[in-house]
């Protein structure tokens, strides 16, 4: 890749420390242990309040505009929400409600989640699938689920959720370097 892959995490917890985050911090770094990567992460808990202080954009504070801007100019989102309800939080919902419909257009988007236990596993279809389907996004065939059990002092100590997350970069590589060769070969041609 000629440059790092712009990549921005959403982690949608409402608290820190949190599974959610470290989630999140695990698929970065197995992503940035193959590619190169400039990360802009978004954790909903240290930007919560500011959030629902308008529903233009616009009027949010600076820090949370930027933070819209970097998930409508991103190569790649990873966002993971807990599971509150047998769906997303409604903070989440609404970072995403103040993203520009458009923006996100075939940008492939790589899903996690976390919840109480394994009865919560399909949030990753049936809830978040369909919201970035909404952006006409293009969410990544794995998606990584992980329950209370899978983490020790909030970091990843389930070796299947290990081998899931490596499964997931693994198998969302060739898409993003083949966007970054087909984005460069346009960039030429013109």
């Amino acid at each position: 890749m000629s440059r790092p892959l712009k990549v921005t995490a959403v982690s949608g917890s409402y608290k820190l420390p949190s599974r959610t985050a470290a989630l999140v911090e695990a698929l970065t770094q197995q992503l940035g242990q193959h590619i190169p990567i400039e990360l802009h992460s978004i954790e909903l808990s240290e930007i919560g309040s500011s959030l629902v202080s308008s529903f233009d954009p616009k009027h949010l504070p600076v820090k949370v505009q930027k933070d819209i801007e970097a998930i409508e100019t991103a190569d790649l989102l990873i966002v993971a929400t807990p599971v509150y309800r047998a769906s997303y939080t409604g903070l989440f919902k609404h970072l995403f409600d103040l993203v520009n419909y458009e923006a996100l257009i075939d940008v492939p988007v790589l899903l996690g989640a976390t919840g109480g236990s394994e009865r919560h596993a399909l949030i990753i279809d049936h809830e978040l699938r369909p919201l970035f389907s909404f952006f006409q996004a293009l969410t990544l065939p794995i998606g990584v689920y992980a329950t209370e059990g899978d983490f020790e002092n909030y970091k990843v100590k389930s070796e299947t959720v290990k081998a899931r997350i490596e499964l997931a970069i693994e198998r969302a590589l060739p898409l993003l370097t083949h966007r970054e060769l087909v984005k460069t070969a346009s960039l030429q041609a013109v």
